[in-house]
């Protein structure tokens, strides 16, 4: 399988953020590039560089008023006298339907949904090289590949059209789909990380030519808190287009692939032209946010699992946190999706 990746993703370097009031080292560490490189290539992947793609693709689902705001905000940041040295915001609009502020710190406020997505100098040119990964592996697979691993990294689900969070700042996953969408009818995102993809169901809400499907903790007390309920089904033309599976923490292999199984009957009654698959490996049970415990054999069967599909596939990487078997957890994956997927083409 082809595998997409730049060193230019490993140069966004967050120092900290926010948890339970509290400061802590921010997880999402460039580290994580190489555990994932390293699990990529057990798989069997070759990794190759992906091209300079402009912002064409990812300004098809993000608006220009947040790419502008992305690209030019920590230069603004560093004129305020005694502002962080990352962009952070401390203030956040009850409703976005009112005016536009001018500051940076009004607009930090409006297009950063939390604070574990600050802005440094080097954040908008990694967040561009890991949407051109998603593209690039995107690409790929129109051109008659069966699945291309798309290594993205910052990730991406957290991002709606134009606010940042948890970590993301451009929708990888949702850039991806769009791509697809220029040959595709209808595209499957299935999203298999920790946490609920809710700027990826944002993204897509209302609209009924891309089906968004997440298997997740259950947010009623895990972030992103507010997103990713049983009850959101879409909205408008949207409306039954989207499907939320939540999960009791520290559910295991089984429950999670009796999850995917509801999953499946939701992607085959949609009949998809191709498929994307939000790869969090954070649901795994030593990871550092130990929301849901899923064994490193337990990627390979969920793995195995979705290639049993048969469709043609865009796996994009979003969380996955620093432990031992990070990389592991990537090959496991990797390996069974790979077996299964052969043999259902």
């Amino acid at each position: 399988m082809k595998a997409y990746y730049a060193d230019e993703q490993k140069r966004h370097d967050p120092k900290a953020f926010l948890s339970s009031g509290a400061p802590q080292p921010n997880p999402e560490q460039p580290e994580r590039v190489e555990r994932l490189k390293a699990g990529a290539l057990a798989a069997g992947c070759s990794i190759e560089r992906p091209r300079d793609l402009g912002l064409g693709p990812i300004a098809a689902v993000h608006t220009p008023e947040y790419l502008d705001f992305l690209e030019h905000i920590f230069e603004r940041w560093q004129r305020i006298e005694g502002a962080s040295k990352e962009v952070i915001p401390n203030i956040h609009p009850l409703a976005r339907t009112g005016s536009y502020p001018a500051s940076a710190v009004g607009q930090a406020g409006y297009h950063m949904a939390d604070t574990a997505c600050p802005i440094s100098a080097d954040t908008w040119n990694s967040a561009l090289w890991s949407a051109w990964s998603a593209v690039d592996a995107a690409e790929a697979v129109l051109s008659a590949e069966p699945a291309a691993y798309a290594l993205c990294r910052p990730p991406g689900h957290h991002a709606f059209a134009d606010v940042a969070g948890g970590f993301c700042f451009i929708n990888n996953s949702a850039v991806a789909a769009q791509v697809l969408r220029g040959r595709a009818a209808r595209v499957a995102i299935l999203d298999v990380d920790l946490h609920h993809g809710n700027g990826t169901q944002g993204i897509f809400y209302t609209r009924p030519d891309v089906l968004t499907v997440s298997i997740h903790a259950d947010p009623v007390r895990f972030y992103p808190f507010f997103w990713g309920h049983a009850d959101e089904r879409g909205e408008g033309p949207g409306l039954g287009y989207n499907l939320n599976l939540p999960l009791p923490r520290k559910s295991g292999d089984d429950a999670f692939l009796e999850a995917l199984h509801t999953a499946f009957r939701r992607i085959r009654s949609f009949a998809p032209d191709a498929l994307v698959i939000a790869l969090g490996l954070d649901a795994f049970e030593g990871d550092p946010f130990g929301g849901l415990s899923v064994s490193t054999p337990g990627f390979a069967r969920i793995g195995e699992a979705i290639g049993r599909l048969g469709l043609p596939t865009v796996i994009v990487q979003e969380g996955g946190y620093l432990c031992d078997a990070l990389g592991a957890n990537l090959t496991s994956f990797l390996s069974g999706f790979g077996a299964s997927h052969h043999q259902s083409r």
